[in-house]
């Protein structure tokens, strides 16, 4: 699974970067606006939710649990300093699609308790595009927390996030993740739709040798 978070830069909006990543085949779009007013998350949320209806694509919202069903999203995602899971798990009902950040594995322990539907493990290396991050994981980190989560019998997708490039694919899956989270490498590639393709073609051919 290849999932993409919103981003923008000097070339490209929020939204071109959503249609441009659907475009090139990614089902799995997270619209995160952290600096937005509610009013531009709405807007560009309605025009997302029509482009991934158009794509068949699943539409994750970040943090904004008030407007999930405003926009008819199919879930949201929350990070360490957002409401807690089982209180948006609440207010939302079991159908929603809830996923969480993590940087442990006491964190994905809780995560799984809470009943999230998938989480958000990193980040692997720095990436500019969180202003707070976490400490870094790397291989290793991700090797000792999927070994733990499966000693625990723990089995929520897991999907690695943070600084990710084609190259870490291989090793990274290898780990037992489910899929990996990206953003600006690729709106920073010199040719996003090939690297977007390149992305999932690394992840696909990965997942398959493994199973």
């Amino acid at each position: 699974m290849i999932q993409f978070i919103s981003h923008f830069t000097e070339r490209y909006s929020y939204l071109d970067g959503i249609r441009l990543v659907l475009d090139a085949g990614v089902t799995w779009v997270q619209l995160r606006m952290k600096e937005a007013t509610t009013d531009e998350f709405l807007r560009v949320g309605k025009e997302v939710r029509r482009l991934c209806d158009s794509y068949k694509a699943t539409f994750i919202i970040d943090d904004h649990v008030e407007l999930v069903r405003e926009l008819g999203a199919d879930g949201v995602h929350l990070g360490k300093e957002d409401m807690p899971i089982s209180e948006a798990r609440s207010i939302l009902g079991g159908e929603v699609i809830i996923g969480g950040t993590a940087n442990t594995f006491e964190d994905i322990e809780a995560h799984s308790r809470a009943s999230a539907n998938y989480i958000g493990l990193g980040p692997f290396r720095f990436t500019k595009t969180k202003q707070k991050l976490s400490p870094t994981l790397g291989l290793k980190g991700y090797t000792e927390i999927m070994q733990r989560a499966r000693q625990r019998g723990i089995d929520i997708p897991i999907v690695a996030i943070g600084g990710i490039t084609c190259q870490d694919i291989p090793a990274l899956m290898q780990t037992g993740i489910a899929g990996v989270a990206i953003s600006g490498a690729i709106l920073r590639a010199e040719n996003p739709t090939e690297e977007t393709q390149r992305f999932i073609r690394y992840e696909q051919q990965t997942y398959h040798s493994r199973t």
